[in-house]
């Protein structure tokens, strides 16, 4: 028989291109539709439009349709979450009862589908072919001072993301002018920017025990188009831990730009 793959889709192209990945790989693909993500329906065999205040019905569905796993793929805006939460279902209320921080909404969900003989799968088994390898994707690399201030930025971009306070900092003049908190990677960057001027050096970390069931770190172009308009200099992220979407867009936007785009390798200590 068929297995049945409940993909909970947020916003972006990244539930589409899973949603292949997964067919491909023999599963049926029932998508649950939070948001807009191009190319959703032509992958799927089957879309549902879903709500994050109808948490009730999704759990029906995912019932009727016999998943037997599920995935968890694309933006999920916590800014969505905080204000839906007073008009959600019981179910809902239920998993944000525990708290909206990654961790606690994570062990409700697991809980919840869990009771349902559903399992959560790594985002990786379906999207691996677009993680960021490479030490560098752009001709240019970073200068001496600009290394000092990944050097800088990196312990304290790990320790806040080991925190769950955010995964990205911005630097500028050995000062930290931005830490991402709620907003997400790309309104860091532009107040980061903002605040710091031409030149500031973007780093994007990963904690160690990174879930990656509900979360792959991602940047695009709009990570890059954000960075050129605030005068940015270098983007550094961890290799094999970050998703980059739409390579060739990425890298000619780095280009023009002239930002560096460095992928760094991590000791055993997470250090560089």
């Amino acid at each position: 028989m068929e297995r049945c793959l409940g993909l909970m889709s947020g916003a972006g192209a990244l539930p589409g291109r899973a949603a292949a990945e997964a067919r491909r790989q023999g599963w049926r693909v029932v998508a649950f539709a939070f948001d807009d993500a191009p190319g959703l329906s032509e992958s799927a065999d089957l879309v549902v439009p879903s709500r994050l205040t109808d948490i009730q019905s999704v759990l029906g569905s995912i019932e009727g349709e016999r998943v037997e796993a599920a995935l968890f793929v694309g933006k999920f805006w916590k800014q969505d979450a905080l204000a839906q939460v007073h008009d959600a279902d019981d179910a809902g209320r239920r998993l944000a009862g525990s708290g909206l921080s990654d961790a606690a909404l994570s062990a409700m969900v697991l809980q919840t589908l869990g009771a349902l003989g559903v399992q959560v799968l790594d985002q990786r088994l379906f999207l691996g072919p677009w993680l960021f390898d490479a030490p560098s994707l752009t001709p240019r690399a970073p200068s001496e001072a600009e290394w000092q201030e990944i050097r800088a930025g990196w312990g304290l971009c790990r320790s806040l993301a080991a925190h769950g306070i955010g995964q990205t900092i911005v630097r500028s003049h050995g000062v930290t002018v931005a830490v991402e908190a709620a907003e997400g990677t790309d309104e860091t960057i532009r107040r980061g920017t903002a605040l710091a001027g031409p030149g500031a050096v973007v780093v994007k970390a990963v904690a160690a025990d990174h879930d990656y069931r509900f979360d792959i770190p991602t940047i695009g172009p709009t990570t890059l188009e954000v960075m050129a308009s605030g005068g940015a200099a270098v983007l550094a992220v961890p290799r094999r831990k970050v998703l980059l979407v739409e390579r060739e867009v990425v890298v000619g936007l780095a280009e023009r730009a002239g930002i560096a785009l460095i992928g760094i390798d991590e000791g055993r200590d997470g250090g560089l």
